[in-house]
């Protein structure tokens, strides 16, 4: 007689069979998803991806200082009036271009009036006297006047002639205008920076302010300031980049020219002075810029290309690359970024393969 199985039995074979089942598949199923979920760079994309080398650079550390843009004061005339009067003719505006010999105004003065009277005065003593002396000397010759007269006569001679000499040099010093008007003329070509008269505006000699200011901004200074903690990191002849708001795509290079070695009793910096060629008058003073210092140091360090770093969650990453498009995501430290390179102290070693462009990109698509 055939033996009858439980039930209980059967039931109990059946869901183990069943929970076997479901394991296996739930089993292939992850393999499958971990195959599926390991990125590969497409070709299309690694065929515009730069793949860079690890490398050891001279570290160079930066400093970032702010500033502004100032007048080169090697290259800026302040002009002051030589004499008193009353302003005529204004011919140049704040801002304006001009050129050495250029007039910028005319000024009517009584003392250039009285600078003329001089000249003729002068002038006719000259005449007077030269007569007088060619007159003793006919008579010396003749027997009829002494040495001495001659010599009385040549002394006046020379006395106006002295006059004269000194009367065109004071009228030259003055413009050197015989009609009584004071001609304001630029002594440098340049930009009118500063512009402190209008017409009929009344001047003196004895006034202490300028009545324009030319600056060649050709060159321009660029005063920064260097906070006490950073004074020790900033060198006489120490490489610069400077940049601004108007040009945020461009990059204006210079040297540390001076370091003034007192500190500002207002807000605690130290101004340091560099000097840049400013040829297409792109700088402007009182415009505000961005100094970043670089300081190379005798030492070398891990360096990378600044555009393979990725910033991400308060940590700074790189991409590995291991070949045929395959990536990995590797945390670094970050000694000092300084422009197109960055400088590393751990994370990679030297020889190690990594992205080198694309790699944000790349990161966001390996992390998802």
């Amino acid at each position: 007689m055939q033996k009858q199985l439980n039930p209980k039995f059967i039931s109990f074979i059946l869901l183990c069979s069943i929970s076997i089942a479901a394991i296996e598949s739930c089993s292939q199923k992850e393999n499958k998803t971990a195959e599926k979920g390991k990125y590969i760079i497409p070709d299309s994309l690694l065929k515009i991806t730069e793949i860079d080398t690890v490398q050891t650079c001279q570290l160079v550390n930066a400093i970032a200082l702010t500033g502004s843009v100032d007048f080169n004061q090697d290259h800026q005339v302040n002009i002051y009036p030589m004499v008193s009067g009353n302003i005529q003719d204004v011919k140049v505006q704040l801002g304006d271009y001009v050129t050495a010999g250029q007039t910028l105004a005319v000024v009517k003065s009584s003392e250039m009036a009285t600078y003329s009277n001089n000249l003729i005065v002068a002038q006719t003593n000259v005449t007077t006297t030269k007569k007088q002396l060619d007159a003793a000397k006919d008579l010396f010759s003749s027997g009829l006047a002494s040495q001495l007269d001659v010599t009385n006569a040549q002394a006046n001679y020379d006395q106006a002639v002295a006059q004269l000499q000194l009367v065109n040099r004071i009228l030259k010093i003055n413009g050197n205008n015989t009609q009584g008007d004071y001609i304001i003329k630029a002594p440098i070509s340049g930009f009118i920076v500063q512009k402190n008269i209008t017409n009929s505006t009344s001047i003196r000699a004895d006034n202490g302010n300028n009545i324009f200011t030319i600056s060649d901004l050709k060159d321009v200074w660029i005063q920064a300031n260097v906070y006490e903690s950073n004074i020790s990191k900033v060198h006489l002849g120490d490489q610069v980049n400077v940049t601004t708001l108007s040009y945020p795509d461009r990059v204006f290079k210079g040297k540390v020219d001076k370091i003034l070695n007192v500190l500002d009793p207002t807000n605690k910096v130290m101004k340091v002075r560099i000097i840049l060629s400013n040829e297409d008058y792109a700088l402007k003073p009182q415009m505000f810029v961005s100094v970043t210092v670089v300081n190379k140091e005798n030492k070398q360090a891990i360096c990378i290309p600044s555009k393979a770093l990725i910033f991400d969650h308060s940590q700074y990453y790189v991409l590995l690359y291991n070949g045929k498009g395959n990536a990995d995501i590797t945390p670094v430290k970050v000694l000092s970024m300084v422009g197109d390179k960055t400088y590393l102290e751990s994370g990679v070693k030297v020889g190690d393969i990594i992205v080198g462009s694309q790699a944000l990109l790349i990161y966001d698509a390996l992390n998802n």
